[in-house]
């Protein structure tokens, strides 16, 4: 079967642009309302029978039967024994990018994860505590699909904030299960358990780990079972019903956000081979249909060298179903005047990732206000970022990166503000204190302040 990609090609001097471009970025995020409904029972079930809901809904959408929880919980022996399994290469690959998220989030943690405080001329103190996170829960995606790198980039900053413990769920359908598709072949006892995944859970320092997945596992998170202990906040990735779980339970534990659909938006001057920028077009449409990639190009010769490399390439991709529909249904390659109303087109779409693919990428890097990540230059490729470069590649999507930031070492930390009032202190504080306290009617507030007082 044939697929072909043409993303809507879009010209900022064309009358219909803004109708055009909105329709482009429209996106909702409304979920379904079976899903909610089902969720909502899931969550309800799992709070009120603990351990022995999270079984039955794991036999029942990954197809693992198994008589207690204590069958479905990952060692620290399963983590070493899956990366002493893997190829040498992997097993460097792993420790390789461990060890940059490290690098780079410990670095995060001293430029502004301290406490700190001082003195007034009075001798009172103020000042803010940083305290990590006593325990968080990481979703991770699971069975066929390994992501060993979503859980790098949630484990290591959590470690690096010193979050005593990390509890992993990621779920492990058996084949023929509704979490697989249900193919109807034999389910097998233990499940997809993906070596990559486990260790990764063993370079990155994760604690406990449970082969459960979907709302049920994010329920047993939020509430606690049994023998699922219970977090203060949950992050990771998941499906519609992991999503909804999230929103539901938020309140109850932390959680670091609700995620759309995969963005990459590209800034080009027409100096980076087109080959190079059309498969980092694909690097994103490949993860799902509703997945998003622009490119923004003053130059319209250059835009039709990468579509051509868009249609070379394609063939050649395994995904190339996915990223057709991705493109043709919210791709965009978009013509503008100059350079300058591009940035200022990326700073209204303010895209998960950011490529300023350009020959002079610091040139634009201060005009641009809105990204989860910004790429500099051609050979900088967003899949750097996915992997090992070091920044966080949990970023916000869906335009909310106007006031979202990347996951980080600050997402596993709290803050306590830090106050000693001096006895001078209380006599010029009690007596402005005791003034509004008056005026807010809270008399108690203000005679608490007036006691102070000589």
């Amino acid at each position: 079967m044939e697929f072909v990609a043409a993303p809507a090609r879009l010209s900022t001097a064309d009358a219909t642009f803004e109708h055009d471009f909105a329709q482009r970025l429209h996106w909702s995020a409304d979920t379904d309302a079976a899903i909610e409904q089902r969720v909502a029972d899931i969550l309800a079930d799992v709070q009120k029978r603990g351990d022995a809901a999270v079984l039955e809904y794991t036999a029942r959408f990954d197809g693992l039967q198994a008589e207690s929880m204590a069958d479905l919980e990952l060692t620290q022996a399963d983590f070493k024994a899956a990366f002493d399994s893997l190829p040498v290469e992997q097993q460097n690959a792993l420790q390789s990018a461990a060890d940059r998220v490290r690098t780079y989030h410990e670095a995060q943690k001293k430029a502004n994860g301290e406490s700190w405080s001082y003195r007034d001329e009075d001798g009172t103190l103020l000042g803010q505590k940083v305290t990590p996170l006593d325990r968080v829960g990481i979703y991770v995606p699971g069975g066929k699909a390994a992501y060993p790198s979503s859980l790098i980039m949630n484990a290591v900053p959590a470690h690096v904030a010193g979050v005593a413990e990390i509890i992993m769920v990621v779920p492990t359908p058996a084949k023929g299960s509704v979490a697989t598709g249900g193919s109807g072949e034999e389910a097998s006892s233990q499940g997809e358990r993906n070596p990559l995944v486990l260790a990764a859970a063993y370079v990155a320092g994760v604690t406990r780990a449970f082969t459960i997945g979907g709302a049920q596992a994010v329920a047993a998170l939020a509430y606690g079972t049994a023998t699922v202990p219970k977090v203060d906040k949950i992050t990771g990735p998941g499906n519609a019903y992991v999503a909804s779980a999230k929103k539901r339970v938020f309140g109850v534990v932390g959680i670091d956000m609700i995620a759309g659909p995969s963005e990459i938006l590209v800034l080009a001057d027409g100096t980076t081979p087109p080959e190079w920028v059309a498969m980092d077009l694909f690097s994103q449409a490949e993860h799902d249909e509703l997945a998003q990639s622009i490119l923004l190009c003053p130059d319209a010769a250059y835009i039709d060298a990468v579509q051509r490399e868009i249609d070379r390439l394609l063939p050649e991709m395994p995904r190339k179903a996915i990223i057709a529909k991705s493109l043709n249904d919210r791709g965009a390659l978009i013509l503008t005047r100059d350079m300058e109303e591009a940035c200022a087109i990326s700073n209204r779409i303010a895209p998960e990732h950011l490529e300023v693919s350009s020959s002079d990428p610091h040139r634009w890097e201060p005009s641009l206000k809105h990204a989860g990540a910004i790429f500099l230059g051609a050979y900088t490729s967003e899949s750097l970022g996915d992997y090992c470069a070091g920044p966080n590649h949990v970023l916000p999507t869906s335009g909310t990166a106007r006031f979202s930031s990347p996951l980080g070492v600050y997402d596993f930390q709290k803050r306590s503000s830090i106050i000693e009032v001096s006895e001078a202190g209380a006599q010029v504080l009690g007596k402005t204190a005791a003034i509004l306290a008056y005026g807010e009617g809270l008399q108690g507030h203000a005679r608490a302040a007036e006691m102070r007082l000589k």
